[in-house]
């Protein structure tokens, strides 16, 4: 392990390439000019990351166990009432909100994962698999409850939700381009994900 020194200028590294993420294509950035950025050498950089992949892989763990914390926003929430709207409005939120803090490691993330990259598809899945299984859960009470369809399966309908909500969450800059505006994002998705998740209009 390295000392408190070793373990700043490893994280300057992280930091630095994170930022040049946000700015450059991934396959454009080399470990000289990570390097270079956080003012020290390509030597220093292999001394803690094999490659420029390895530390994204590093930058996209740290992001994952953040991504953890959605569940939170899932788990044991009523979805009775203005509660269920509420519930939903906050899942939709968390969800822009964290893919706008991790815009530039989640397009790489996506990317490894579609050229079928196991070790970013497992940190895609780490970040969704959570809310889904929770989500799932929460269709499960509402089927008990009679308010769902019984024959409709709740991983179903619980992953196609965290699909879309990823997907859109994606593509937040991309909705200006068809006119739409990111205040009316929330709303909309906050209305998809209450009905259904419970089977029914979020109450005004």
């Amino acid at each position: 392990m390295a000392g408190r020194r070793g373990q700043a200028t490893r994280q300057k590294l992280l930091d630095c390439l994170g930022e040049m993420l946000s700015t450059s294509p991934y396959r454009d950035v080399k470990v000289i000019d990570v390097a270079r950025k956080a003012g020290t050498s390509p030597a220093t950089f292999y001394q803690y990351f094999p490659d420029v992949e390895g530390a994204v892989l590093e930058l996209a763990e740290e992001m994952a166990k953040e991504g953890a914390t959605l569940t939170d926003l899932v788990a044991d929430r009523s979805w009775a009432g203005k509660s269920g709207a509420a519930a939903a409005e906050d899942l939709v939120e968390g969800f822009l909100s964290f893919w706008r803090k991790h815009d530039a490691i989640l397009r790489v993330v996506d990317l490894g994962a579609a050229e079928g990259d196991k070790r970013f598809y497992k940190i895609r899945m780490k970040i969704l698999n959570s809310v889904t299984n929770s989500l799932t859960e929460a269709v499960k009470e509402q089927q008990a409850k009679g308010r769902i369809d019984e024959d409709l399966n709740p991983g179903a309908i619980a992953g196609s939700l965290v699909a879309m909500l990823a997907a859109v969450a994606a593509h937040q800059k991309g909705f200006q381009s068809w006119g739409v505006k990111q205040a009316d994002l929330r709303p909309s998705l906050t209305w998809l994900v209450h009905l259904g998740i419970t089977g029914r209009k979020p109450p005004k």
